[in-house]
C-alpha cells in the first residue's frame, strides 16, 4: 500500500508519485506519520572536521546488499510507533583478549535510540584527535564490518561512521579498559522507478536526481546524487527530499517531494504523462525519410525543447502541443502536432 503525492507540472504534463515504505532490517519499527519538520539530525552535536583525509570518496551506495522484506507496510498515517520495550537491547559480545600496549575499541551502529542495529553497509574510519604538522587528520584505521573491534594504542581518536550519505562522528578517549561506542545513524533508503500509465519505463530511458529538503524551500539546491537509475537503493539521512525525474532528454521532467524514515526503504513510483515521438521528413506521404535533416521541436510560444540531426530522431515529450521545424538542403518545413500521454507515435513532415 502507499500514499499518493501530487507531482509538479513539467512542461504541460501533470505527474503523480506513489511511494511505499518497507523495513531495512527486522524486527520492524512502525512508521511515523508524515511531518513537515524537515530532516532529522544525523550525528552528534559537534560539526565534523573538514580536514579528515580518507583514502577515497565516501561510499554513496551500500557496498553490500541490504535485506529487504517484500511485504509493504500500511500507509504511514495509519500506524504508530511500537513501544520501545518491544525491542530487546542488543547483547554486546565479550571483551577480546587485548595485547599489552593496546586498547580495544568496540563499535556498533543503530538506526536510532531504541531501534535496531544496522546490519551491513557501514564504513568505519578512525583518525587521531589532533592534526599532523600539515594540519590534516590522517586516517589511522578503516573497517567495513558491521560491528568491528579495533585494537589501538592509548590516546584520543575521532571515529567517523558513514552509511551511504548518512554519517555520524564521535570523539573517544582510549586508556586501559575496553571502550564500547554505539552510533545512532537515523538513515533510510530511496528506491525509484518511473511509469507512463501502467507501463514501466525501461531503466536506460529514465534517471533521477535527489535533493535535500522540499522543492519549495529556499537554500542549497545542489543534488545529493545525480543520474540515479531505476531500482538502486540510495541511503540518505532521515528527512525530506525532492526527486527530479528525467524521462528521455526532452521536457518530460517531474518533481516530487518525499519523506524518508529511519530503518526503512521508501519505494517511489514516478508517473510521467509523456510519450516518445519519432520524427521524419518525407518528400510525399508514405515516402522514405530524408537524411541529413536538422530538427527543432518548439512549444507553441516558440521555446526550443530539442534540436537534433538525422533521418529518424526520437524525442520524449511531455503531454501537450508542439511545433516541429525540419531543415533540409536549405529549405525549411514545419508542422504542428499534439502529444498524448502514453501514445508513442511517428510524426511525418512532408517537404512541400
Amino acid at each position: 500500500m502507499g500514499m499518493r503525492v501530487s507531482g509538479a507540472r513539467a512542461g504541460t504534463a501533470v505527474a503523480g508519485m506513489v511511494y511505499a515504505i518497507t523495513a531495512i532490517c527486522s524486527p520492524p519499527i512502525h512508521a511515523q506519520p508524515f511531518t513537515n519538520t524537515g530532516p532529522m539530525p544525523i550525528g552528534p552535536d559537534s560539526v565534523p572536521p573538514t580536514n579528515l583525509v580518507a583514502p577515497g570518496p565516501d561510499v554513496i551506495r551500500p557496498p553490500a546488499p541490504i535485506p529487504l522484506p517484500v511485504a509493504p507496510l500500511p500507509p504511514p498515517a495509519q500506524v504508530e510507533r511500537s513501544p520501545t520495550a518491544a525491542i530487546p537491547p542488543q547483547a554486546l559480545p565479550a571483551a577480546p583478549v587485548v595485547p599489552a600496549g593496546q586498547v580495544a575499541l568496540y563499535l556498533t551502529a543503530r538506526f536510532g535510540r531504541d531501534m535496531t542495529t544496522i546490519p551491513s553497509g557501514i564504513v568505519w574510519r578512525i583518525y587521531p584527535d589532533r592534526p599532523d604538522n600539515a594540519g590534516a587528520m590522517r586516517l589511522v584505521r578503516e573497517d567495513k564490518s558491521a560491528a568491528p573491534t579495533m585494537l589501538l594504542p592509548p590516546g584520543g581518536y575521532i571515529v567517523h561512521a558513514s552509511f551511504g550519505m548518512a554519517q555520524a562522528l564521535k570523539k573517544v578517549q582510549l586508556r586501559a579498559e575496553t571502550v564500547r561506542e554505539v552510533f545512532d545513524i537515523p538513515a533510510g533508503g530511496i528506491r525509484i522507478e518511473g511509469k507512463v500509465g501502467d507501463a514501466r519505463i525501461p531503466s536506460g530511458q529514465i534517471h533521477f536526481d535527489i535533493f535535500k529538503g522540499s522543492q519549495f524551500e529556499a537554500g542549497d539546491k545542489r543534488a545529493l546524487t545525480q543520474n540515479a537509475m531505476t531500482g538502486e537503493v540510495m541511503l540518505v539521512p532521515e528527512g525530506t527530499y525532492h526527486i527530479v525525474s528525467h524521462y528521455g532528454d526532452g521536457n518530460a521532467v517531474v518533481r516530487s517531494d518525499i519523506r524518508v524514515q529511519a530503518a526503512r526503504v521508501t519505494d517511489v513510483t514516478v508517473t510521467h504523462r509523456a510519450a516518445a515521438i519519432t520524427l521524419k521528413l518525407v518528400a510525399s506521404n508514405g515516402g522514405e525519410a530524408l537524411a541529413n535533416t536538422q530538427w527543432s521541436v518548439l512549444t507553441p510560444g516558440g521555446d526550443v525543447i530539442k534540436e537534433s540531426i538525422g533521418a529518424f530522431p526520437k524525442v520524449v515529450l511531455a503531454e501537450g502541443d508542439y511545433r516541429v521545424i525540419a531543415r533540409n538542403e536549405g529549405r525549411s518545413f514545419q508542422q504542428d502536432f499534439n502529444v498524448v500521454a502514453g501514445v508513442d507515435r511517428e510524426i511525418s513532415v512532408v517537404a512541400q
